[in-house]
């Protein structure tokens, strides 16, 4: 199910009040990141993903204060910088668990299993979609949350954990996940680096790797993924190429 938000004029132009003093929130560490955000890009605007990414990292969700943080960062308004936030999914308006567990319940998934992989984990946490277990950011705490689609279909049903991937689960495998996540214990992903917390990832999210050797060290391809290939290159199946005789048309004149 895709998440609707309803935004106002009235409600931007609330933000810059409700935020006050942002100092005591973003400090000066945070301050350095979003200048190496925003120095990443020709135009400051173009950073606002990331920065809503480094919002997350520091508070668990995207504040009133963090609009307003990412508008004086990017000189843009509230208004603009909240029809972002609320266009797209993973920024959150409400403070999120120390993990985020995204079950895949579109079609493939939910055929084979993913459906009953998120009633199982809402009945043993007590929580629906976008609903938090404990408090929010302590340890052992989980927001739950079904996904549209997770793009991995050939390890279907999936789960993610702070958007690294558990493949093909059962309602049982998820549910001792769950527990070992609320026991303060972070299991491995079967892709993937080892497993962070939610603010952790949103650090990621937001470019910035503490180790990045490690990061990029766990496994990514899989037999699933790269069996088409394979079956190719044993076969001598090829594309056909595109004959260098056919003529293109032109390109459109820039304005």
């Amino acid at each position: 199910m895709t998440e609707q938000f309803e935004f106002t004029t009235t409600e931007a132009t609330k933000l810059t009040a409700e935020a006050g003093d942002l100092s005591g929130v973003f400090g000066e560490d945070v301050r350095a990141d979003a200048t190496q955000i925003i120095g990443r890009y020709p135009e400051s605007r173009s950073a606002l993903l990331p920065m809503l990414h480094l919002v997350q990292s520091v508070q668990g969700y995207v504040s009133a204060e963090g609009i307003q943080f990412c508008a004086e960062q990017l000189a843009l308004s509230t208004a603009e910088v909240s029809a972002v936030a609320t266009f797209y999914t993973m920024y959150k308006r409400k403070p999120c668990g120390q993990h985020l567990v995204s079950v895949c319940t579109n079609t493939m998934c939910a055929t084979l299993g993913g459906d009953a992989i998120y009633r199982k984990l809402g009945e043993h946490l007590g929580v629906g979609h976008d609903e938090t277990a404990g408090t929010p950011g302590e340890e052992g705490s989980i927001t739950l949350e079904h996904a549209e689609c997770l793009a991995a279909c050939d390890f279907a049903p999936v789960l993610q954990v702070n958007y690294e991937y558990y493949d093909n689960q059962s309602p049982e495998q998820a549910l001792e996940l769950v527990k070992a996540l609320q026991r303060g214990e972070k299991p491995a992903p079967t892709r993937g680096p080892a497993l962070s917390d939610f603010r952790g990832a949103e650090r990621q999210l937001a470019g910035f790797f503490d180790d990045l050797e490690s990061t990029v060290a766990g496994p990514s391809a899989a037999v699933e993924t790269v069996r088409g290939a394979q079956l190719a290159h044993e076969r001598g199946w090829i594309a056909p190429s595109m004959p260098d005789d056919v003529e293109l048309p032109p390109l459109p004149e820039k304005k």
